[in-house]
């Protein structure tokens, strides 16, 4: 991606959690980006094209942010599995917070725009492949289910928090609701 490509997907990202999907126009983005009055309509021509933009480089964020140095040893523990999870919900919720509400707010426009889904459905194979490989190490008897199940845990946790409960958990609160769930999965 380009720095310009980046800098008005950034600044789509930024209007979604501060405006909503209504909020994301080309003129919005110009402006909140620093660019003049067209700019935005010469990287991404139509709507779709600058959710496509947000959504890809909103992928390349938290790839970066969350995926880039995963551990993940054999013979993997629950107690290091729990810290793992429990450590990228913080993550998610205090520093990577802005990025969760604006995947929220394309997860849901994506199910009304079918070329949006595609890339919504491949980040997110992309964030749950990693998933099977560590609740594998961590000695689950059904890998692909038991992490199809943490991702559910995951997100609802992260969801509660930022658009149910409104409060953020600590990281020693997160660790423990991890750990009650994952005794639940794992041998």
């Amino acid at each position: 991606m380009t720095s310009r490509a980046e800098t008005v997907a950034d600044a789509a990202i930024a209007l979604l959690v501060d405006r909503g999907m209504r909020g994301l126009t080309h003129r919005a983005v110009d402006e909140a980006a620093g660019l003049a009055p067209g700019s935005t309509s010469n990287v991404a021509r139509t709507r779709l094209a600058l959710l496509e933009l947000a959504l890809t480089r909103l992928t390349e964020l938290d790839d970066a942010a969350l995926l880039a140095d995963l551990p993940v040893p054999p013979g993997l523990g629950r107690d290091e599995l729990t810290e793992i999870v429990a450590r990228a919900l913080h993550v998610q919720l205090t520093s990577a917070r802005r990025r969760a509400l604006a995947r929220y707010e394309l997860a849901l426009e994506a199910n009304r725009r079918p070329e949006l889904r595609e890339i919504y459905d491949r980040a997110g194979r992309r964030f749950r492949e990693p998933l099977v490989a560590l609740v594998t190490a961590a000695g689950s008897p059904d890998p692909a289910a038991h992490a199809r199940r943490l991702v559910a845990f995951h997100e609802g946790v992260l969801f509660d928090a930022l658009a149910g409960a409104g409060s953020v958990p600590s990281l020693a609160d997160l660790r423990e609701a991890t750990a009650d769930f994952l005794k639940g999965i794992l041998p």
